[in-house]
């Protein structure tokens, strides 16, 4: 039974998987690298768009092992009974802005980005599909090593599930306007 590492792009999926992945021994399957490498994204108004069921059909080939599983089109892409347990990075909307900019998104594609994980978009598409094997955790403010122990609790069922609300913090900031595409 293999782990995924799920969340927005920018909520450092592939740092925690690759220490977890060190860690534990673990191969890191990478949806993202496998959508490229097999010509499944198709580039649509600054997005890419990508083929799902044809990249469903590639990864149930590839997870054949316990593995590390990473990508934020893991609850599009993949088996319920193929995993064990998917930890739901959450990060700051606040925060994904500024990485964002450092990646040199547009304002556009930051908005979209950013509004998906104030609603929680992934995090409530990855509950449906996986269910009680989903744990968040909130990677705001915290250091590499206290995420990497809090994967590492999560992986082991020692710890619950992160409630995180950040529509409620940015709307009591008054800032629904700077997150949502106009």
């Amino acid at each position: 039974m293999s782990i995924v590492i799920t969340g927005t792009p920018g909520v450092g999926k592939h740092t925690i998987g690759k220490e977890l992945s060190e860690k534990l021994e673990l191969e890191i399957i990478d949806i993202n690298e496998i959508a490229k490498n097999s010509g499944l994204f198709e580039e649509n108004n600054e997005s890419n768009d990508v083929d799902t069921e044809k990249l469903q059909e590639i990864i149930r080939e590839k997870i054949l092992n316990k593995c590390i599983v990473i990508g934020h089109l893991a609850p599009y892409v993949l088996d319920n009974e193929k995993i064990s347990r998917v930890i739901v990075l959450r990060r700051s909307p606040y925060d994904l802005i500024q990485v964002y900019g450092e990646r040199g998104y547009s304002d556009k594609k930051s908005k979209e980005n950013a509004s998906s994980e104030i609603l929680g978009v992934i995090t409530y598409d990855t509950k449906n599909q996986f269910q009680d094997k989903v744990i968040q955790i909130n990677v705001t403010d915290r250091n590499i090593q206290d995420v990497l122990e809090k994967a590492e609790s999560a992986i082991s069922g020692n710890i619950d599930s992160e409630e995180v609300d950040w529509l409620e913090l940015v709307t009591k900031n008054d800032d629904l306007k700077k997150f949502f595409v106009d």
